[in-house]
């Protein structure tokens, strides 16, 4: 059973850090690109970051890019994502989900979400 399980959320001021894991279990992670996804209260889920199965490639949109890293350790079966200069509108609950296309491909065609970990940017 494909499972993903969010951790490294929580309340952070303007300007902090915050690593987020998403450890997979129930299928072969290096054979998957792996999407990180929010969703802010009254708005819709949206995708923020991806990476390739075997890290060769990455996507950010552009309200994150510079500062969100995502990297994944295939071995460890968990990909994560270090997020520096937080600002109020990251707030939001983050997950990640898997595709099998690539990255960069339609935010659709990700699935298997887990059950995200809240990131809340306030001071």
């Amino acid at each position: 059973q494909v499972q993903f399980v969010e951790s490294g959320g929580g309340l952070v001021q303007p300007g902090g850090s915050l690593r987020l894991s998403c450890a997979a279990s129930g299928f072969t992670l290096e054979q998957h690109h792996i999407g990180w996804f929010r969703q802010a209260p009254g708005k819709e889920r949206e995708g923020v970051s991806c990476i390739g199965s075997s890290a060769d490639s990455t996507y950010y949109v552009d309200s994150v890019k510079g500062r969100f890293t995502i990297s994944r350790d295939n071995a460890e079966n968990t990909v994560y994502l270090q997020m520096n200069s937080l600002k109020p509108e990251d707030t939001a609950v983050y997950y990640c989900a898997m595709s099998s296309w690539y990255c960069g491909a339609p935010w659709g065609t990700f699935g298997s979400f887990g059950q995200g970990t809240q990131v809340t940017v306030s001071s």
